[in-house]
């Protein structure tokens, strides 16, 4: 029997002995008797208080001894359930491992025929291969001696009009030598001048493109400036002769997506931004090269009143 059961048990059994305990000297307790029925009560009462305590006495200890028996019953049970399952559990588990077994035995048995298999066509494939490149080595062999023979024959034409065409080539080398210097010191000439009028004019196109995308820049920064002043909330008492440095970042779309406190009047600064937050969007170019210039715009605000 598991012993924190047994345990519980001898609880169960001490507690209610002493219950019966209780009962029985509750039962004895007598009350007070009048003077003139006291020999009465002594002759009679002990006889009726023995027979109705023993009786308690019994059924107390037959309730005992059938919860102990109850009790005990149960905890079989318990342990013959826990037993069973266990049992089952163990019976699974080995009818799972003999499954595994079967089928590691038929996986390797697989793997062994297939072993087999790969073994007998490699050994076919060996032979097949050396066939082969016997069959092949026959057929340079004799091309080597068809090709030696052909060339042999070649050889003497080949040498003569090598000789001549060595002459012929080391004239025309020569001549074309010199004509390539010419060609390349006039080529180099022209994309010498073309090189210096592309830079001239692409430095021309560069300082105009710069000095517009500032313009732009400005306009817009001046936009943004009056878009903060109509939306600002301004305290002359707080504010006037105060200024903010800002620096904006924007989205694509103009939507605002944060502010930098720049160099200025911290009042004026936390207006100005919650002026920029309210507004949500500002005005930004079309043009992707300006707004790249003022994704992130520095404006100074200066409250006007």
């Amino acid at each position: 029997m598991d012993k924190k059961l047994l345990n519980a048990l001898i609880i169960s059994v001490v507690l209610h002995i002493a219950l019966v305990v209780v009962l029985f000297v509750g039962d004895f307790t007598t009350e007070a008797i009048p003077k003139k029925n006291m020999a009465v009560a002594q002759e009679v009462k002990p006889i009726q208080a023995t027979v109705i305590d023993a009786d308690k006495l019994q059924k107390a200890i037959n309730k005992i001894k059938k919860q102990k028996a109850d009790d005990k019953a149960a905890a079989e049970k318990r342990i013959q359930k826990i037993e069973k399952r266990a049992n089952d559990a163990k019976k699974r588990r080995t009818k799972e491992e003999a499954r595994i077994k079967k089928l590691e035995k038929q996986r390797k048995k697989k793997e062994q025929e297939k072993n087999r298999a790969d073994k007998a066509a490699k050994e076919s494939a060996v032979k097949a291969a050396q066939a082969d490149k016997i069959r092949k080595q026959k057929e340079q062999e004799k091309q080597k001696a068809e090709d030696a023979a052909a060339l042999a024959r070649t050889k003497r034409i080949k040498a003569e009009a090598a000789a001549k065409k060595a002459d012929d080539l080391r004239k025309k080398q020569i001549a074309e030598r010199k004509r390539q210097a010419k060609s390349a010191a006039e080529q180099a000439a022209r994309e010498q001048q073309l090189a210096e009028q592309m830079a001239a004019e692409m430095a021309s196109r560069n300082k105009a493109r710069k000095q517009q995308m500032m313009s732009e820049i400005q306009r817009y920064a001046a936009l943004i400036t009056n878009v903060i002043e109509q939306r600002m909330i301004k305290d002359r008492s707080t504010m006037e002769g105060k200024s903010c440095k800002l620096t904006i970042s924007l989205a694509l779309s103009g939507n605002v997506q944060f502010v930098t406190n720049g160099k200025g009047d911290l009042v004026v600064c936390n207006a100005a931004k919650q002026a920029i937050y309210s507004a949500g969007t500002l005005p930004v170019s079309k043009d992707p090269e300006i707004f790249k210039e003022m994704s992130k715009i520095s404006v100074t605000v200066l409250p006007k009143f």
